[in-house]
C-alpha cells in the first residue's frame, strides 16, 4: 500500500512540475519562452558539444580557424546577444549572404548537426556567454 501511495505522488508532482512550463529567464536578463522541458542553459554540458560540433571551425581554443570559423572568445556578437539569442542564432546558422558573415561560408544550421536539440544548443550558448 505504501507504494502505491508514492507511486501516485510521483505522478502527481510530475503532472504539477509539466504544468509549470512557460516563460524563464534565460540570460542576459531577458526573458523568453523556453519550451517546457528545457532549461536554461548548462555550460558545462555545452563544453563537450562545442568540442564534439563547433571547435572544427571555431577552434579548440575558440580563437577560430583561419577561413573556417570566427572567433568566438573574445566576441562582441556572444557578448551582446542574450542567451536565448545566441542559441537561435547557433539553431538557423549563418548564410553568406548574411552581411555580418565574416567568412564568405556558410555557417549551417546547429553546426552542421541536426541532432542537436534546443537544449544543447542552449547548453553551448550558456558554454560561450561563460566566456564572454
Amino acid at each position: 500500500m505504501r507504494m502505491g501511495g508514492l507511486i501516485i505522488l510521483v505522478a502527481l508532482l510530475t503532472l504539477v512540475l509539466a504544468a509549470c512550463g512557460g516563460a524563464r529567464s534565460v540570460g542576459g536578463g531577458t526573458t523568453a519562452t523556453v519550451p517546457p522541458g528545457v532549461v536554461a542553459g548548462d555550460p558545462v554540458a555545452g563544453i563537450e558539444i562545442y568540442k564534439g560540433v563547433c571547435s572544427t571551425c571555431h577552434g579548440a581554443d575558440l580563437k577560430g580557424v583561419g577561413g573556417l570559423g570566427t572567433p568566438l572568445a573574445p566576441s562582441a556578437f556572444v557578448a551582446d546577444h542574450s542567451l536565448d539569442a545566441l542559441a537561435e542564432s547557433i539553431k538557423v546558422g549563418r548564410s553568406v549572404r548574411d552581411p555580418d558573415n565574416a567568412t564568405g561560408l556558410d555557417m549551417p544550421p546547429k553546426g552542421g548537426n541536426p541532432s542537436l536539440d534546443d537544449q544543447d544548443l542552449l547548453d553551448v550558448a550558456a558554454y560561450l556567454k561563460a566566456l564572454n
